[in-house]
């Protein structure tokens, strides 16, 4: 299942991206990585990874029996993963096998890259590379995990955890939120959108968002945010404040930081700021480097503010990410 690739993040040679499905593996998790990592992207005119999955036995039994998965390469492809996914099972509370453990153990110790979904969370605790990390798991084995790795710094209410070289996510559908992080830590944001609109996704769902809502579905059809979230991405550009945001929901702030809370999990605040960095990256990456002027088209004043949200929330200068993401271009650009 291999594929050929473009140029990943480590420069000329393909990054390389491989799954370790065992017994009884999750088939959702398994697909949301071939969705974001597998496949083709006749759209960006080139692949993003060389992707394929392995396996520990020739014939492995996916969950709940649904189908048996043939035909993948062994648990050596393991050893030569620059990202390594772990396999993810709904039966916790079973060992995983030695053989997986020391694969795990084995990347870290060369310097791949970990990501857990789900219960994924469970294999790296018991692989030891965890130990004194942060990272989260879904939120009802929240209990059982800190019982049985106290050592592990658990954030059991976020979508997903970016300790670096060690990423894991929280659900199913989150698997899908860190999988476009990573694409986005990789490639830049201009990509990540295009990987999204494919998937027909969110193209960024903060990880610290929170893995549930207070109340999933509104008790008026008006209360949806969606309306005045489109209506705020097509001004970032102007001074908005919270104020007018709750103005044109036709509620009060108070009211309106409270739906964002229970809908998103942040605040509007937050949500504004991070929708103008989006931005403000996006116009980097198609060339803009007067950053006086990216900051006022995304709404964040000055250079300024600009550098130091972007070193908060990046880890990196404008000038840093102009560097690495400014000749990114694609097919069908993100609209601003």
């Amino acid at each position: 299942m291999a594929k050929e690739s473009s140029q990943g993040r480590h420069g000329p040679e393909p990054h390389r991206v491989v799954v370790i499905v065992d017994e009884n593996s999750n088939p959702f998790e398994l697909g949301c990585a071939t969705e974001v990592f597998g496949l083709r992207r006749p759209e960006l005119g080139r692949d993003l990874y060389d992707f394929r999955l392995c396996s520990p036995e020739p014939r492995t039994l996916m969950r709940d029996g649904f189908f048996t998965l043939t035909g993948v390469a062994g648990l050596e492809a393991a050893d030569e993963a620059d990202t390594l996914i772990v396999p993810n099972r709904p039966d916790v509370e079973v060992p995983r096998r030695p053989a997986v453990l020391d694969a795990v153990r084995r990347a870290h110790a060369r310097g791949a890259r970990l990501l857990g979904f789900c219960s994924g969370a469970f294999t790296l605790a018991e692989a030891g590379v965890l130990d004194g990390r942060r990272a989260t798991a879904h939120w009802q084995w929240a209990d059982e995990f800190r019982t049985r790795f106290p050592s592990v710094r658990l954030e059991p209410d976020v979508l997903f955890v970016d300790d670096g070289d060690i990423l894991t996510a929280a659900g199913s559908a989150a698997a899908l939120d860190l999988g476009l992080h990573v694409v986005r830590r990789d490639h830049g944001a201009e990509v990540a959108n295009s990987v999204s609109r494919r998937l027909v996704f969110a193209a960024h769902r903060d990880g610290g968002q929170r893995q549930f809502v207070e109340r999933p579905m509104p008790d008026l059809p008006d209360e949806s945010l969606a309306p005045v979230l489109a209506w705020a991405q097509e001004r970032l550009d102007a001074p908005l404040t919270v104020a007018d945001l709750a103005a044109r929901a036709a509620v009060s702030p108070a009211t309106l930081h409270r739906r964002f809370q229970a809908q998103l999990g942040t605040t509007p605040l937050t949500w504004l700021t991070r929708e103008r960095l989006a931005l403000a990256c996006r116009l980097i990456e198609r060339g803009e480097s007067r950053f006086e002027l990216v900051a006022r088209r995304s709404g964040l004043g000055t250079a300024a503010n600009l550098r130091t949200l972007m070193r908060r929330e990046t880890g990196i200068t404008p000038s840093a990410y102009k560097r690495r993401f400014g000749h990114c271009h694609t097919s069908s650009p993100a609209g601003a």
